[in-house]
């Protein structure tokens, strides 16, 4: 199997890759009091030291209360956090990698009972339909996490960092906005469309542009699955993803990382067949932007069985290697394969194809 379209280098507003692959963000809960230290700086080092062309960091939590949903997810603002990031990203660039901090809010998403759920904050109060959770977002509460989400991006830019990722997905506070199911406000900041739930996140967008200024990528990870409902749909037809992602690239958005669960699936099969384009591959056709496309890579099986103890056999990347060859999106994000194998990168551009190995579920009590 050739793998050389996996190698071409790529360029996003002077960000220059080495190659089309992406360490997609995976929550580790690693980091004491929110700070990262040492072993988070090996962890991603040893990724960069083989050859992932940009590595997308676990989710890091803005400066707001019950940001995060579980203890040991690291903080993306205050002195001592920034310190331990600054360390990260410089060993990362001497190991001749780039890095992007994946930056959030959790919402009404709480991880067991480690903060009270009153303190959970969402566009309604609620984290799914009619199941409540927390309390709704008062007008300043919106506000002030527009501009927590601005102070961290700026924080990543200043302290050496190649780009930063917005997580707008997976049923967490952004995508709580997006989804009809979670925002049921009646003012600005909902509506009976997509375009018009829209508009939390193109503010944060919007806020961040400002905050980094033209020449530092932004990212925004979205999704159509939610943790709490696996088959929701925000949108059901291209026109209503345009609607969608249209409004997001327009207010400043370089780079869509489209997640769904199995990259090879497509998002209208009943448009273009079985071999049609994925969601990245829509959303790049749709909206002009870069893509990235995330979905089990390398693996027999999704990352829902990591959820009950199951790890996950290799699988051919053949698939991978068609779809990247007709440019379907730009780059390609793994996630629990490159968790599992730091080496996978490496093993797959010297063809070592027999020495990758699967997804071991033990894997996620360290960060080996």
């Amino acid at each position: 199997m050739k793998t050389d379209t996996l190698f071409r280098p790529f360029s996003l507003k002077g960000m220059e890759l080495a190659n089309r692959i992406v360490m997609a963000p995976m929550t580790r809960s690693m980091a004491p009091e929110g700070i990262p230290g040492q072993p988070q700086v090996d962890y991603y080092e040893r990724r960069a030291a083989a050859h992932v062309g940009l590595i997308l960091t676990e989710g890091t939590v803005i400066d707001r209360p019950a940001s995060r949903n579980l203890p040991g997810i690291p903080f993306f603002h205050g002195e001592k956090a920034m310190t331990g990031w600054t360390d990260v990203a410089n060993a990362v660039h001497a190991a001749g990698g780039k890095i992007a901090p994946q930056i959030w809010h959790t919402g009404s998403i709480r991880g067991g009972k480690w903060e009270p759920e009153a303190e959970a904050e969402s566009p309604s109060g609620l984290v799914g339909p009619n199941d409540p959770r927390g309390h709704a977002m008062t007008e300043a509460d919106v506000e002030d996490t527009i501009a927590a989400f601005a102070n961290s991006a700026k924080l990543a830019r200043d302290v050496g960092f190649d780009a930063v990722e917005v997580h707008g997905a997976h049923g967490y506070l952004i995508d709580q906005f997006f989804w009809s199911g979670s925002n049921q406000r009646d003012d600005n900041w909902n509506g009976p469309t997509i375009k018009e739930r829209s508009r939390f996140a193109a503010e944060i967008v919007k806020a961040i542009s400002t905050a980094v200024g033209p020449d530092f990528p932004l990212i925004l990870r979205v999704s159509q699955w939610k943790q709490q409902d696996y088959t929701a749909r925000l949108t059901s037809t291209p026109e209503e993803m345009t609607d969608w992602l249209m409004p997001l690239v327009d207010a400043g958005v370089d780079m869509l990382h489209c997640s769904q669960r199995r990259f090879w699936e497509p998002e209208f099969p009943e448009l273009d067949g079985e071999d049609g384009l994925n969601f990245a591959g829509w959303a790049k056709k749709l909206t002009g932007a870069a893509t990235i496309s995330v979905g089990s890579v390398g693996l027999n099986s999704d990352f829902g069985g990591a959820f009950v103890g199951k790890g996950s056999q290799t699988s051919p990347i053949d698939q991978l290697i068609t779809r990247m060859e007709r440019d379907e999106f730009d780059l390609i994000a793994v996630g629990r394969a490159l968790l599992s194998d730091a080496q996978w990168v490496q093993k797959v551009r010297e063809g070592r194809m027999e020495d990758l190995h699967g997804f071991n579920i033990e894997d996620l009590k360290t960060l080996n």
